[in-house]
């Protein structure tokens, strides 16, 4: 990546700025990371915050400005991780919000959890470094869903889906990361042969085609909006793959191919539209050059050592 987009880059909210120097340039810079709750959009997503210690109307509601997404929003700008305000967040949810099944639940009728929100919990609570204790049933609950072809869908228990989904599976594989990398070790052998599992699941669909008729699964895939929330594209699924270290291997190969022409003649990506619902507030402009976009395909392309 040349110096001009890294000079643009480095101009962006504070959040980018830490990623661009520890990412794109190898180096730690962890005075731009205690800056981040404190000012640009990781403060005014704090400033968000009701007083009664919850965001929107509470864990789930409404999309997108919950304490669920909102938290979630906040872990993708990597800020310090010991953040007392935060912590006692994730502990009011895993503490009040699980159903007989072990799982995170915002639903009161719906019984049965949703793996995908684990997901997704299990993938904030780690990086934000919850007591293991609170997670053990998340864990437990995730590792009750998994399918027999590898990965998970979030309909199985509840509508009795047979085939594992994109969205779910990766949402569960990002929570797995982030739990390992954060040092917990609850059920890690299980974990292990989950991630794996999970990873094959991806890289059978070529990231983005069906494993039957190699067609495109969903054109929306092939999108690139920011934040992900719980749906799947190819650039969310291949910033996991460079993010969990994931060597290499030829079926991602079109993948990386789609993502390296998505790339403007001066070197950056942009922004497809977010998905409908309330915002707190929008971090880009769809159709512009995106800051988070160019960092995050990036770091995919430096990793895999795609020529930029």
């Amino acid at each position: 990546m040349d110096d001009q987009v890294i000079n643009w880059l480095l101009e962006g909210d504070v959040s980018i700025q830490y990623q661009v120097w520890r990412d794109l340039l190898g180096k730690e810079k962890p005075d731009l990371q205690k800056r981040i709750l404190t000012e640009g959009w990781g403060a005014a997503f704090l400033s968000r915050r009701n007083p009664q210690g919850y965001w929107g109307q509470g864990f789930y509601q409404p999309k997108w400005i919950s304490s669920h997404y909102s938290i979630l929003d906040i872990r993708n700008l990597c800020p310090v991780q010991d953040h007392p305000l935060l912590q006692s967040s994730i502990l009011h949810i895993l503490k009040n919000h699980k159903s007989n099944d072990g799982g995170v639940n915002p639903g009161k009728t719906i019984q049965n959890s949703d793996v995908c929100i684990n997901g997704m919990a299990l993938n904030y609570a780690s990086y934000f470094q919850i007591e293991e204790v609170y997670l053990h049933s998340v864990v437990d609950f995730i590792l009750s869903q998994l399918m027999s072809d590898g990965g998970f869908n979030c309909m199985s228990n509840r509508s009795g889906a047979s085939h594992s989904s994109l969205h779910t599976t990766l949402s569960v594989l990002e929570g797995i990361e982030e739990f390992f990398k954060n040092g917990y070790s609850y059920k890690k052998e299980a974990l292990e042969k989950v991630k794996s599992s999970s990873i094959e699941f991806i890289l059978l669909h070529q990231f983005y085609l069906s494993d039957r008729t190699g067609e495109i699964i969903k054109k929306d895939f092939l999108k690139f909006p920011f934040p992900g929330r719980w749906k799947y594209d190819i650039l969310r699924a291949l910033d996991y793959f460079q993010y969990a270290r994931i060597p290499f291997d030829s079926r991602m190969e079109k993948a990386l191919t789609f993502l390296k022409d998505k790339q403007t003649k001066n070197g950056k990506w942009k922004i497809n539209s977010g998905y409908p619902g309330e915002v707190h507030f929008e971090m880009e402009k769809a159709g512009k050059e995106s800051r988070w976009n160019t960092l995050r395909a990036g770091r995919v392309m430096k990793f895999y050592e795609v020529s930029l």
